[in-house]
C-alpha cells in the first residue's frame, strides 16, 4: 500500500535527469523528484504540459520501495522559470545594482525596473559571487536556496503571479541575477528571451 503526501510545491526541471520534475515543498524547501513519464491520460497529459516556475498543490503517492510519484495537482500560478548560464551582455540596470551593491558592501541588491512608460515591469536582484565553493546559481536550480522570498516581496509589494522569472549567471561579471518580469509573457519577458536564450 502506498503512502501519499500533499502539499504545496514550486516545479523545477531537474538538475540530474530531464524524464524528472523537481518539486520544492514552499514551505519546507524539501525537494521531492517525481518522474515526467509513466502516468495514465489525462493526468499523464497534464504533467507534461507543467513548466518550470508552476506553483501546485500537489499529493504525491509514494511505493513500496519510497519511490514517489504526482496523484494529482492542480496549478495555483503559471510563473515561468528560465535558468539561464554563461550569459553575455548583461543589461544595464543589473550592473548597475551590483555596482551600488558593492559600494554598499553587500552582497545582495535590488531594483524595480520601468518601462518606457514609466510603469514597473519588473524586479532586478542581483548576488554577489559567493566565497569559497558555494554556487548560488546552482543552489538556485536545484532549489537548496529558495526563489519563493523574493517571488514573496514581489507579491506583498502589490503585484499577483503569474511572472516570467530569470535567472542569469553572466560570463563576465561577478554576481548573478533574478530578473522578475511582473507580466508573464508580457514586452519585458519577450525582450528577455529574444536577448538571453
Amino acid at each position: 500500500m502506498s503512502a501519499t503526501t500533499s502539499g504545496v510545491y514550486r516545479v523545477l526541471r531537474s538538475p540530474r535527469d530531464p524524464d524528472e520534475l523537481l518539486l520544492c515543498d514552499v514551505s519546507s524547501t524539501d525537494p521531492t523528484y517525481v518522474p515526467v513519464e509513466g502516468y495514465d491520460d489525462p493526468l499523464g497529459e497534464r504533467i507534461a504540459s507543467l513548466e518550470a516556475g508552476n506553483r501546485i498543490e500537489a499529493t504525491i503517492e509514494w511505493d513500496a520501495a519510497g519511490e514517489p510519484e504526482i496523484g494529482d495537482f492542480e496549478v495555483l500560478t503559471r510563473t515561468r522559470i528560465d535558468f539561464l548560464d554563461g550569459v553575455t551582455g548583461i543589461f544595464e540596470a543589473a550592473r548597475e545594482t551590483a555596482e551600488e551593491a558593492t559600494v554598499q558592501g553587500e552582497a545582495m541588491n535590488s531594483r524595480v525596473t520601468k518601462s518606457t512608460d514609466d510603469e514597473r515591469n519588473g524586479v532586478c536582484y542581483t548576488f554577489a559571487k559567493q566565497p569559497g565553493s558555494r554556487d548560488l546559481y546552482e543552489e538556485f536550480r536545484e532549489g537548496i536556496t529558495p526563489l519563493e522570498p523574493l517571488l514573496d516581496r514581489v507579491r506583498e509589494g502589490g503585484v499577483d503571479p503569474p511572472y516570467d522569472v530569470f535567472v542569469l549567471r553572466p560570463a563576465d561579471e561577478t554576481f548573478l541575477v533574478v530578473y522578475i518580469a511582473l507580466e508573464r509573457d508580457g514586452l519585458l519577458a519577450q525582450t528577455m528571451r529574444d536577448t538571453y536564450e
